[in-house]
């Protein structure tokens, strides 16, 4: 939200109130308290007639600070908000002002003139400029809000925002942070996070789950600037050392990713949207992806496993699907795990509403009436989550489907909730817009954890807000079949992995329209190198036999790829649930170069592994590949880093280079994700320069292996740890083995080794 013309002028709407001195500190136990009126103070008679801000300041974290901005604090609004103790701080008062010191990170405020700034030892991450900080006031709505501005340096670059389909870098954009469902290609989000991460080495998280506007280096191209309708607005600062560090932090306060069941990596297929689907079309395309050898996972059933106009009743359509219970036994026996399709609308036609009209289920207008609409089911009304016995009733029914068979549920929509609706407990209904989709999210998801077990539960969900991390997995919404979608798509998922997100899927082939043969190929590359890999469509079939026989082979390719990768991508997950670092992590998250900065059509899967997704027909890919040598995970073919490459790739082949000293674990199985990460596990060890490390756990994590291997001039020791049997030496065809016995194979020397000390002294 704009407040300002240019430098010095204030929208004709608008009355502008600045932070103009501090005049009083106060310290109480771990808090700072500094008040700043909307002038200097040179008179007595100054204080009369002139309102100020309050600033208190704590630490929630180390190497991390609380910002509260209080206007008329009676005018606080019932909003859920992140809660967190005070931790112990250092905090000295001078007569000049005040520091505040947590862990690395350092709040230096200055009386006159007014300034606020941190630190991170003596470099100074961002900070107030003149005018920075302030309240607006609608001239004629009266409405006050306070609006917070840090410092942008020099090439400065911000992130995240949650998923947000335009540019990568978020400089010179204006973001609304409101649910919307927009689809992929606008500036519309269906995952709103107020944090962004910085380039300098800080994050900033928002912390209302309210609309939050921010004007990145846009109204004002020297700040980066949040503003809130509201009488307090609260931000912390995060310092870390790296973009994972951040991450950390930030995932500490707001929750950390779940870790997610080993099957769930698998392929996914759904029956699409608006296409016809009867038991005899789910059982054809399960036999046929298993009668083509293309491993199958999950199978989801869209919308229509319930009837027309009665979405969501929960239960399903007798005459598309007469046995439920005994089509879901059937199959299970085949090796599959379910997933059906929900919402939190529930249509006027169902049981469900009438059950939910008599108890008071659902969201209220002012006048006590129940909020219904005709614009996705005619005359939806929309579950109360702040009601406890609305969401044990919801749960209760999703609860009868996970004992007839389902493992899992796509918690679709949440986004479309009204701002001025009356709630169960009372909560503010504009900061509600946002937030419901936390409640709504979590319910699903705790039922899952209680049926299933830790570790067991998993969603497809589309909407979220801050910490919505917490109930994975997501997928990017609705996007075109396009190669420029699939492009937008992995800017979305790149940001919504710089905002505390473990793990992201998209449509493979695209939602909407058809994909020609090519895209679909191409998609599938890039969607088998994503966390989670789901074919599902709009008004069309997403079975790779639609397109032609190639397209089968390739989806065979690449999900045995995935299925064989899983010790590596399991280790990430374990490392996205412990700290919060993605599993799809854009460049710079692994390379401090300045190109990396700027990197939105290529990622690192997990830490080692480079994918550049082919986004072009004509199969050329440019990307850069950072410092180094690295090696083509497929072919073998070698690159010097520190330079862009632009090359051709067939649809069975991408850009998929490793990082030198790197250990990448495969497994013995491909045709399936979830079996022992650890018997016979091959650890191919690529351009070992120094040294590298690898640790893989089976998925209950009752067992674990590592290998350890240093180099020395041309000698190369390896130490393993627990069962480690396979160990291959990519590139190298010759040299001296001792503790292992040595096989020349086409990717390199394959040992078998013998004790858990190897030497191998390169000729």
């Amino acid at each position: 939200m704009k407040f300002t013309e240019g430098l010095w002028t204030v929208k004709e709407k608008f009355n502008a109130e600045y932070a103009r001195e501090i005049r009083d500190i106060r310290q109480s136990q771990n808090l700072l308290t500094m008040y700043c009126p909307f002038r200097n103070i040179e008179f007595r008679y100054h204080t009369l007639n002139l309102g100020l801000l309050t600033i208190e300041a704590y630490s929630p974290l180390q190497d991390c600070i609380s910002i509260r901005l209080i206007g008329h604090k009676g005018g606080k609004r019932n909003i859920k908000k992140f809660e967190w103790e005070r931790k112990n701080i250092d905090i000295r008062i001078t007569e000049s002002g005040a520091e505040l010191t947590s862990g690395n990170l350092t709040m230096r405020a200055q009386k006159k003139p007014f300034n606020i700034s941190f630190f991170a030892g003596d470099k100074k991450l961002t900070g107030y400029l003149d005018k920075s900080l302030s309240i607006m006031t609608d001239k004629h709505t009266q409405t006050r809000y306070l609006v917070n501005g840090l410092e942008l340096d020099v090439g400065e670059c911000i992130y995240g925002g949650g998923e947000r389909f335009t540019p990568f870098i978020k400089n010179g954009q204006s973001i609304d942070i409101w649910n919307v469902d927009g689809g992929t290609a606008s500036e519309m989000s269906y995952k709103n996070v107020p944090f962004f991460m910085s380039s300098k080495g800080y994050g900033i998280f928002v912390n209302t789950p309210d609309l939050v506007s921010f004007e990145i280096g846009s109204e004002k191209v020297e700040e980066t600037q949040f503003s809130v309708a509201d009488e307090e607005l609260e931000y912390v600062i995060i310092y870390g050392k790296t973009p994972a560090d951040i991450l950390d932090k930030y995932t500490q306060l707001t929750g950390r990713p779940a870790l997610l069941p080993p099957w769930s990596y698998g392929l996914w297929l759904s029956t699409s949207f608006t296409t016809n689907y009867d038991e005899k079309t789910v059982n054809f395309f399960i036999d046929e992806m298993q009668r083509r050898q293309i491993p199958l996972s999950t199978f989801h059933f869209d919308c229509f496993w319930m009837k027309e106009f009665e979405w969501t009743s929960l239960v399903w359509d007798k005459d598309s699907f007469p046995d439920p219970e005994g089509m879901l036994k059937r199959l299970r026996k085949k090796g599959l795990k379910i997933c059906v399709w929900i919402n939190p609308y529930i249509a006027q036609k169902t049981q469900m509403f009438e059950e939910g009209l008599k108890n008071g289920y659902f969201l209220k207008r002012a006048d006590g009436r129940i909020y219904q609409r005709d614009e996705w089911q005619a005359g939806m009304a929309i579950v109360d989550f702040t009601n406890p016995q609305a969401r044990q009733w919801y749960s209760d029914k999703l609860e009868k489907l996970i004992d007839m068979g389902v493992d899992s549920f796509k918690t679709d929509f949440g986004e479309k909730i009204p701002e001025d609706a009356v709630y169960y407990d009372g909560s503010d209904p504009r900061a509600m817009h946002n937030y419901y989709t936390y409640l709504y999210n979590a319910c699903v998801f705790e039922l899952l954890q209680r049926k299933k077990g830790i570790n067991e539960a998993i969603l497809f969900a589309r909407s979220a807000c801050a910490g919505g991390q917490k109930f994975p997995v997501h997928w990017g919404g609705d996007c075109n079949s396009t190669y420029n979608s699939m492009a937008e798509s992995l800017r979305g998922g790149l940001s919504l992995m710089c905002s505390g997100f473990g793990y992201w899927s998209h449509d493979i082939g695209g939602f909407e329209n058809n994909s020609p043969p090519d895209i679909y190929k191409r998609w599938v590359a890039f969607g088998l190198l994503s966390s989670h890999s789901r074919l599902h469509g709009s008004g069309a079939y997403r079975v790779p036999w639609v397109y032609d026989e190639e397209a089968c082979d390739v989806l065979r390719f690449f999900t045995n790829l995935k299925c064989s990768l899983m010790p590596y991508i399991y280790q990430a997950s374990i490392t996205a649930h412990q700290k919060g670092t993605p599993i799809m992590r854009p460049m710079f998250f692994e390379f401090d170069e300045p190109t990396c900065k700027y990197l939105d059509r290529q990622y690192m899967f997990g830490k080692d592994i480079l994918v550049a997704p082919v986004l072009s027909k004509d199969n050329w890919c440019e990307f850069y590949l950072p410092e180094g040598e690295w090696v083509h995970y497929l072919s073998g073919e070698k690159l010097q880093g520190g330079r862009w490459h632009k090359k051709q790739y067939d649809f069975f082949s991408l850009p998929m280079y490793v990082r030198s000293d790197s250990i990448i674990p495969k497994g013995s199985v491909n045709d399936r994700p979830d079996y022992d990460y650890i018997a016979d596990t091959v650890y191919e060890i690529f351009n070992l320069q120094s040294r590298a490390e690898c640790v893989v756990n089976t998925y209950d994590q009752k067992r674990q292996a590592k290998v350890n291997a240093t180099k020395e001039q041309d000698v190369i020791n390896i130490i393993t740890q627990g069962e480690v049997k396979y160990i291959l030496l990519n590139g190298i065809k010759n040299a001296e083995i001792q503790g292992a016995q040595a096989k020349v194979t086409e990717r390199g020397l394959m040992l078998e080794a013998e004790s858990n000390n190897i030497t191998v002294s390169l000729k």
